[in-house]
């Protein structure tokens, strides 16, 4: 039976209110957290609390402790699921970002369009629309990718807004939703050019996925070479037997 009188250590409930507020946007990464006298002023605590409180939310990769400076909110990275079919957008929302998209680049292509993936040839047959974009968290690149769109099951996809989730326009002006997608991650390095688009100074290290997207069997409706920063991003994978 569980006791209804019972209520969380007082370190958890500040914890759990310091946790929310980074997890709504009020705290952005790189904010300054309350300091362990503020927590002790302000919820009328012990310093044996307080520093639990710091502690606790430091073990979790909330925050970091700097010596010197202060416990400031952790730019900590999105993780993303390979066995989940969601895209960009959502995976910001989910991680407590805010997701902004920027069309850079937009061609219309007659030929078939292939590419190997895990050693097999996809070919995804024309004509297609070619498109760059640059994907934001919070104003902050995180992915560049160029994707490639079956104009045979999206036809005029070219005249919708391209700045918005494709897998939200997939669904509300072709009633298509995706039922597999094979994907290849590999490790590369940003350096050269690349340093201006992700606007970091020295090389950072990144992944590279390439994809094809189904709507059905043997229907390829969007195939993706994208580039992921690989100091913002862990990507996760689960299997069972």
């Amino acid at each position: 039976m569980i006791n209804e009188k019972y209520s969380p250590p007082k370190y958890y409930q500040i914890r759990r209110k310091i946790v929310g507020a980074i997890q709504r946007g009020d705290l952005l990464p790189g904010a300054p957290v309350a300091s362990e006298n503020e927590i002790i002023e302000r919820y009328g605590v012990s310093n044996t609390t307080a520093r639990k409180v710091l502690h606790e939310m430091e073990r979790e990769g909330w925050v970091t402790r700097i010596k010197g400076k202060g416990t400031f909110v952790r730019d900590f990275p999105v993780v993303r699921a390979i066995n989940r079919i969601f895209g960009f957008t959502r995976n910001m929302i989910e991680a407590g970002r805010k997701p902004t998209t920027k069309l850079i680049g937009f061609h219309l292509r007659e030929g078939d369009h292939s590419q190997t993936i895990n050693g097999r040839l996809f070919t995804m047959k024309g004509p297609f629309c070619e498109i760059e974009r640059l994907r934001l968290a919070d104003g902050i690149p995180m992915m560049k990718e160029t994707r490639y769109l079956s104009l045979s099951l999206c036809p005029d996809i070219q005249r919708r807004d391209l700045e918005q989730s494709l897998y939200e326009v997939f669904d509300k002006h072709y009633d298509i939703h995706l039922t597999e997608i094979n994907q290849m991650l590999s490790a590369i390095v940003l350096e050269g050019e690349w340093l201006k688009v992700f606007q970091v100074e020295r090389p950072i290290p990144a992944f590279r996925v390439e994809g094809a997207s189904f709507c059905g069997k043997d229907m390829i409706v969007e195939m993706e070479n994208a580039v992921y920063r690989g100091d913002m991003y862990r990507f996760a994978a689960k299997a069972v037997r």
